[in-house]
């Protein structure tokens, strides 16, 4: 059991973080945003001093592959599937088709994506929330939300189930979300704060952390200070589990 009275550093050198510490990091996370118009803002729970970091974005979506749109074929009782697949680039939407997916090669529709950054008491660590839609309404499947992680990244989270995307309700707002479980975070995050100890560099828990989970589910940060960028592309070089595409940044 962890003591409550403990200072940023010890939380940190046991790679987790108290709320204290959570808050002050999405803070300048919230200044870094504005200052490369990366689309994050707080979001106060009502009634509560509580909070959680937000972003809406909307992605293209090629019609190639990862998430399935069910038809039938004509004269045929079997189901088929078209497949989309997420790109990692933020699209002009104006430019973009219709939204209907199966369309000739080359054309792509748009999807919605929303995140949310919380703090787990439970793990002392961030938890990314995030649920995503078609701009008609229709809010994706859990098994689309899986063909959409990028192939690397899918079999990393399916041989560990605990370290998986699930549903489960918002815990402030009783909707149901997809979310990545935080029970590795602490495995993950301790030798990056290591080495940023190490090489005594300032790090921001909150958005190192968000480097390594969010392009999982398809976030890519905007360009950061290079303190952190140092730290994780050591980190994934030379101890994360999960290994990201090669076509990634």
């Amino acid at each position: 059991a962890y003591s409550t009275e403990r200072s940023p550093t010890f939380w940190m050198s046991c790679g987790v973080v108290d709320e204290e510490e959570f808050c002050r990091c999405c803070q300048l996370l919230l200044q870094h945003s504005d200052g490369v118009g990366d689309g994050w803002s707080w979001e106060a729970v009502r009634g509560s001093d509580e909070g959680y970091l937000k972003k809406t974005l909307l992605r293209s979506v090629p019609a190639e592959r990862s998430v399935p749109q069910k038809h039938k074929e004509p004269g045929s009782d079997s189901e088929q599937f078209d497949y989309c697949h997420l790109q990692t680039e933020e699209p002009d939407v104006e430019e973009e088709d219709d939204g209907v997916c199966g369309t000739p090669a080359g054309s792509s529709s748009v999807l919605q994506f929303e995140y949310h950054i919380l703090y787990s008491c439970s793990y002392r660590t961030p938890v990314l929330y995030f649920r995503a839609s078609t701009l008609e309404g229709r809010s994706l499947t859990l098994e689309d939300v899986w063909r959409s992680v990028h192939p690397n990244y899918r079999l990393g989270l399916q041989s560990r189930p605990l370290d998986a995307i699930t549903q489960q309700e918002h815990p402030f707002l009783g909707q149901a979300f997809f979310y990545l479980h935080p029970c590795r975070t602490e495995e993950f995050m301790k030798p990056l704060l290591q080495m940023a100890r190490d090489q005594n560099r300032p790090v921001n828990y909150v958005l190192s952390w968000l480097s390594v989970v969010g392009p999982m589910v398809g976030l890519e940060q905007r360009p950061f200070p290079a303190s952190f960028s140092t730290l994780l592309h050591l980190f994934l070089c030379c101890s994360a589990p999960i290994v990201p595409p090669t076509t990634q940044r």
